[in-house]
């Protein structure tokens, strides 16, 4: 492949990545690697990804210093990166070249022609992935980028050709907005991230700016189900491919749709209403992925992907970590851990689960932020309507402060008022001795968040297989 142009603009081949360990910087990370460039960075604690990397020959240092700066001409940080941090301070005092992740992101993206950007508050994990497949076994040699880890690519990222690159593209401070795709496919849009948008609105105006600079030979594929996006399209001249389960206007349809005892899938893909695409079978769960499954076939469909490359890709997909995963089952047990982390995710995710033959469905679930958890406080409440029993863990602060406006508590009270069974439990052991005395065999274990509560599955499933073999 050929040196990309971006950093022969700035002159530089030594690069330091201020949080190296995220899920897309790593990529990016391994990405310029691969271009010949000199890479190092730092994260606050190691962990597989920052394994991984030292692998393959970065320099990854445990914890934020500004010595670990020395050397390099660029330095790349990304959004949640403190203003304060001592790497990020002392290349402003040394006057090296600062990056935004996702500066950097499309910097890269301008060097492959057909490059495809995945957008939607929902589903840009899943999505990707599926395009992903369908593209490896359509044999177009991409360069991918995914917010997740997919074992068919060996991680987060694959290095590609120089025609094709995927890549998922992030809403949140508006960062898709540095991207120029050739395709943007937009799957929903909701209101989410109101620590920084002003509501639905902002939102909107957001994913219309994304989109304006597709070139007029670009494409548009968006899910017309969906009320806001049919709202930015009406705003848009753009090439438009439509899909959608519900409605009339859309031209890639499902249909004939049946689910297993597994909840998974069958459907017929339709396309302008008579044109039969495929019979699919999908690997996982849930109608929100025939919708996902949707956006992949017509993103593909239109790259020319023949349809067996389609049908394939689509098939062979059983997920990405952290979505709908199978952790593990124990005494007839099932846990699975869900990266859903936003009211209409958790809806649909436990819909999902209810398509399967389970005695009871166990959420198990862990705020993602302050500010989601406050702004969107009745909607949480309204998402476990097909749970069983609701354990509630304290709230993952991720980027935020906690200033005392939310409480976990206060969530599962309004649960509890809504006429669920729910509990507030803070500590995760003390979650795992609760599912170990209440659990039985034939439920579902089904531990959701975007933080670190998937910890909970793994410690409840190594204690009853420890207390098995006792």
């Amino acid at each position: 492949m050929e040196q990309i142009n971006l950093l022969n603009q700035i002159k530089v081949r030594n690069v330091h990545f201020i949080g190296i360990g995220g899920i897309s910087m790593s990529g990016l990370a391994e990405i310029l690697l691969s271009l010949g460039f000199n890479v190092s960075g730092s994260d606050i604690k190691s962990s597989d990804i920052t394994a991984k990397l030292m692998e393959k020959g970065i320099t990854v240092y445990t914890g934020h210093e500004s010595k670990n700066i020395e050397g390099a001409q660029l330095v790349v940080y990304t959004a949640a990166i403190d203003a304060q941090n001592p790497e990020l301070v002392r290349a402003k005092e040394l006057k090296i070249p600062i990056m935004e992740r996702a500066s950097l992101l499309g910097k890269i993206m301008e060097g492959y022609p057909s490059s495809i950007a995945v957008s939607g508050t929902h589903g840009k994990t899943t999505t990707t992935s599926m395009i992903s497949m369908i593209m490896l076994k359509a044999a177009l040699d991409p360069t991918i980028h995914i917010g997740g880890v997919l074992d068919a690519i060996g991680g987060n990222t694959r290095i590609g050709g120089n025609n094709y690159f995927l890549v998922e593209a992030c809403e949140y401070v508006e960062s898709f907005l540095k991207l120029r795709p050739y395709m943007a496919i937009i799957l929903n849009i909701e209101a989410d991230h109101l620590d920084y948008f002003r509501g639905i609105e902002h939102i909107k105006d957001a994913f219309l700016k994304f989109i304006a600079p597709i070139p007029k030979n670009g494409h548009i594929i968006a899910c017309v189900d969906d009320k806001n996006v049919c709202a930015v399209l009406k705003n848009t001249e753009h090439n438009k491919i439509t899909y959608g389960i519900n409605s009339p206007e859309a031209i890639f349809k499902a249909k004939n749709i049946s689910f297993n005892e597994e909840g998974l899938a069958s459907f017929s893909v339709f396309m302008y209403d008579k044109e039969i695409i495929a019979n699919l079978q999908l690997g996982v769960p849930g109608i929100h992925n025939i919708s996902n499954s949707l956006a992949a076939i017509a993103a593909c469909y239109t790259l020319g992907c023949d349809i067996k490359s389609i049908k394939d890709g689509i098939e062979s997909f059983t997920g990405t970590h952290r979505r709908y995963e199978l952790k593990g089952i124990v005494d007839n047990i099932k846990v699975v851990d869900d990266y859903a982390h936003h009211p209409t995710e958790i809806a649909a995710t436990l819909k999902a689960a209810r398509n399967g033959n389970y005695q009871r469905v166990w959420s198990v679930f862990q705020p993602h932020t302050y500010t989601r958890t406050k702004h969107l406080l009745s909607d949480f409440v309204e998402s476990f309507e097909d749970s069983d029993r609701i354990i509630v863990a304290d709230i993952y602060s991720a980027r935020e402060v906690d200033r005392g406006e939310i409480h976990s508590r206060t969530l599962a009270e309004k649960i509890s008022q809504n006429g669920k069974d729910v509990l507030y439990l803070p500590d995760f052991d003390e979650i795992v001795e609760y599912l170990k005395e209440n659990a039985s065999p034939g439920d579902l274990i089904l531990t959701m968040g975007a933080g670190d509560i998937y910890k909970v599955g793994e410690m409840f499933l190594k204690e009853k297989e420890m207390i098995a073999v006792s």
